[in-house]
């Protein structure tokens, strides 16, 4: 029997336990800050806003430690303002990023400073479509534009 995940309530021990992966689509009405980017309303407020996957993994390591590890691959399309033209324009979103769950926040803070990848607390109840938005607001960009446009006269 296939285990059922919800990435809303997401065991992520558990999840990169049984080297799980986990594919969807999320509604604006599930990303609400990310909605908020857009340049204007969206018309379908439960229309498709963003693809995601979830890809967990064990990793071992010398002397039986184990180390838990969450894959966040999402993509999206914005309608935002070009600062350029002040025009309309589309502003496609890409995130693929790994992150390294620990027990608490003081072992997130002691290993912070030698850590090359983000530390996230692992908990049986994460929600990662909270952070799947976090990581494509982080992605938009600070002037939005066009490659190529005119100035308004």
């Amino acid at each position: 029997m296939k285990k059922t995940w919800d990435p809303m309530r997401l065991d992520v021990r558990a999840f990169a336990r049984d080297g799980a992966s986990l594919s969807g689509h999320s509604g604006w009405d599930q990303m609400p800050r990310l909605r908020q980017e857009q340049e204007s309303p969206v018309d379908d407020p439960s229309g498709t806003a963003v693809s995601w996957n979830l890809i967990g993994q064990v990793k071992d390591l010398r002397g039986g430690a184990h180390q838990t590890w969450l894959r966040v691959q999402a993509e999206s399309n914005l309608r935002l303002i070009c600062q350029r033209c002040l025009q309309p324009m589309t502003q496609g979103l890409s995130v693929d990023r790994p992150f390294r769950f620990v027990s608490s926040e003081q072992a997130a803070m002691a290993e912070d400073d030698q850590a090359e990848e983000d530390l996230l607390v692992a908990s049986q109840a994460f929600d990662a479509l909270t952070l799947i938005e976090d990581e494509l607001i982080l992605a938009l960009p600070i002037v939005p534009r066009h490659p190529e446009c005119q100035p308004p006269a």
